[in-house]
């Protein structure tokens, strides 16, 4: 009890307080932040390239500083692995954390210091305990484990520096007390074979008290499902009755939230979304009854906001926090205690509220489509497809969409392949619900959809049973860092899962 005690202390160390100024002093907060970034990276090579020592200023930072996706960087990273120290932030960068590439790259390797795993990191998943403690004090959370499902990749050691999933890696470092408080043990969650993964993690965990879940939506249910199944329950709370919080990122959780209301077995269940990626923590759900997650200005990243109008100019013009309006999507560019400068995430992101300043994402820079002039974000995909479900007492596992190109003699339109777990009574009033919903959402897609005269009504093709986890699996992406594209401006993954579901 000792133990348990002091943990709450710890988690509630004034961290809240803080968490309160932002609204007040976002610009102040983040511009000091920036001072502070640029005079430690100083004598870096990046630092003598661009004089970081003469920018007094946001202006001139944006003015004199590059803004690079992993293309860009590219060059810095492969000449920190080859050994050379303080590239882009002092020292020698150790570890990597792996993530899929975009089209030039099989794989990113985003530089992880320690700075960036103390200062952003670590500090993110403390806060998030704390916010939840200050949410609901009469909370058990600590009493119990959390089941944590990681990535599927062990750490690997390349010429004297360690990459692997930023799961592996955050275990890898995390202090000696964290093993207390979370299962299964490293060397099981890390197993990077899911079928063995699953019976492991399972046999692991059915019989711990388990207090709350964290993992990407998407994987943690196909483990929950096996668990169930395993165990020959009908819900987790027969298996776990104290278990009260499942803390999820990585991708949107609303298609998702109605299985895990059904599989979990009370109505009391709490939900607690995080930003939390390979470049850093970077928000937190702090209000169980608004979806919009705080912004965390005090993580050692300087965020800059790129309008969707600016976003691939050499130079776009960008946002900083005390410039940015609601309702607008930005594609988010971030510098670093972890040694990134105006790095473009690939993430764009909505602000629902500027005081405090409260984000959702809503979506990929290279996740659209736009075939068409219809500018479809993941964002209106999802409540879309929330919609239509709604409406018709479906229920969808998984989805991904793309294109169908016009021709001389049809038009165009957009592919949707759908594999539910609960079918809809009609599949046309489920197409027709969708189409309305998107034209409700979207003003653009609304114009090319009028008349017919640009793009047609969408096609729903249903996917078999199984079919994205097959998918996945034949890609070698299994596991929970990886995840399903859900919107693709070309055909390239809606033709894949349509020969596997032939």
């Amino acid at each position: 009890m000792a133990f348990v005690n002091s943990l709450i202390s710890f988690f509630n160390t004034g961290r809240l307080s803080q968490i309160g100024n932002y609204a007040t002093y976002a610009d102040t907060i983040q511009a000091d932040l920036l001072r502070q970034l640029l005079q430690k990276a100083s004598q870096t090579e990046i630092g003598r390239t661009y004089d970081f020592r003469s920018i007094s200023n946001t202006t001139t930072f944006r003015e004199r500083v590059p803004m690079l996706d992993y293309e860009g960087f590219r060059p810095w990273v492969e000449r920190m692995q080859s050994g050379e120290k303080n590239m882009t932030w002092p020292g020698t960068v150790r570890w990597y954390a792996k993530s899929s590439g975009t089209t030039g790259s099989k794989s990113k390797f985003i530089p992880i210091t320690q700075d960036a795993l103390e200062e952003c990191h670590f500090r993110g998943a403390r806060d998030v305990i704390a916010i939840y403690l200050r949410n609901y004090p009469e909370s058990q959370l600590i009493q119990g484990k959390c089941l944590t499902l990681g990535g599927s990749h062990r750490l690997n050691a390349q010429g004297g520096f360690l990459t692997g999933d930023l799961s592996a890696i955050l275990i890898e470092n995390s202090p000696f007390w964290s093993n207390f408080i979370r299962t299964p043990r490293p060397d099981i969650v890390l197993l990077d074979k899911w079928e063995e993964k699953l019976e492991k993690v399972t046999q692991a965990t059915m019989n711990e008290n388990i207090t709350s879940l964290a993992g990407v939506p998407s994987w943690l249910l196909i483990l929950l499902k096996h668990i169930l199944q395993r165990t020959g329950r009908t819900n987790l709370r027969e298996i776990w009755p104290n278990l009260e919080l499942f803390i999820h990122g990585g991708i949107n959780f609303t298609p998702y939230r109605q299985q895990y209301d059904s599989i979990v077995g009370t109505a009391d269940m709490h939900y607690m979304e995080t930003y939390n990626a390979s470049e850093g923590f970077f928000a937190i759900q702090s209000d169980p009854t608004d979806p919009a997650m705080l912004l965390m200005l005090d993580y050692g990243v300087f965020y800059e906001f790129v309008p969707m109008s600016e976003l691939g100019k050499p130079y776009p013009r960008t946002c900083t926090i005390d410039e940015v309006r609601t309702d607008v999507d930005y594609a988010m560019a971030i510098t670093t205690n972890g040694g990134l400068w105006r790095y473009l995430i690939g993430d764009t992101v909505r602000f629902r509220s500027l005081n405090p300043h409260k984000i959702i994402i809503s979506g990929r820079t290279k996740h659209y489509i736009n075939a068409f002039g219809e500018e479809l974000m993941i964002d209106n995909a999802e409540r879309a497809l929330e919609q239509a479900c709604q409406a018709t007492g479906a229920s969808i596992h998984e989805y991904s969409a793309g294109p169908v190109f016009m021709n001389a003699d049809t038009k165009g339109c957009h592919q949707w392949i759908i594999e539910f777990d609960r079918h809809p009574a009609d599949i046309d009033s489920f197409a027709h619900t969708l189409d309305t919903a998107l034209q409700n959402l979207n003003s653009d897609y609304e114009a090319k959809r009028s008349g017919n005269v640009t793009l047609a009504p969408p096609i729903i093709t249903v996917g078999r049973q199984g079919l994205f986890f097959d998918w996945m699996k034949q890609r070698d992406k299994l596991g929970g860092q990886n995840k399903v594209p859900r919107l693709a401006n070309n055909r390239d993954y809606i033709d894949q899962l349509l020969k596997l579901n032939q």
